[in-house]
């Protein structure tokens, strides 16, 4: 037989199990969040942009960008991603997939275009490079500059769209 506090304490168990997939991505986000949802509130049958139109505007964003990272606002992680591309002074184009009307669809398009569901996903000349702490280990290895290099004239050539600290200078 349970007693009150065996009771409180496996509930607290599985509150924080629970918890802990929620923040690996692995439950929905709506459980965690309340009325509070990322993106189009609508389901897909009607308005925002179908999967294969939200994997289009994926693709058109990066073949156009030299840096993209598709973000949330309130990510650490991204925020460390866009910290280490403001640090070398790179031009960088952020979509943020919490403020986008479709960011959810977007959010679901990344995932099955790089395998990681998780924000951010940070796109250099075309090749997703991983999340935050990814881009923030090749800037440590001294592997961020030279893929940004290699794409330099494309971002050059961006129409001002994008934001971060400007256009990226080589140390060299």
């Amino acid at each position: 037989m349970f007693y009150l506090g065996q009771q409180l304490d496996h509930f607290l168990f599985v509150c924080s199990f629970l918890a802990m997939f929620a923040r690996a991505g692995c439950l929905p986000r709506l459980a965690w969040t309340g009325c509070r949802r990322m993106g189009n509130l609508t389901s897909s049958s009607s308005g925002g942009l179908s999967s294969s139109a939200c994997a289009q505007y994926v693709q058109d964003v990066v073949s156009h960008n030299c840096v993209v990272i598709f973000s949330k606002t309130t990510c650490p992680y991204c925020k460390m991603a866009k910290n280490v591309f403001n640090e070398i002074g790179a031009t960088y184009k952020v979509i943020e997939l919490d403020e986008h009307s479709d960011g959810r669809r977007l959010q679901e398009a990344l995932a099955q275009m790089t395998g990681a569901r998780t924000v951010p996903r940070v796109f250099i000349n075309g090749n997703c490079i991983g999340g935050g702490s990814d881009t923030k280990q090749l800037h440590q290895q001294g592997k961020l500059v030279p893929l940004i290099e290699q794409c330099t004239p494309c971002c050059a050539a961006t129409n001002g769209e994008g934001s971060g600290s400007g256009h990226f200078e080589s140390t060299k």
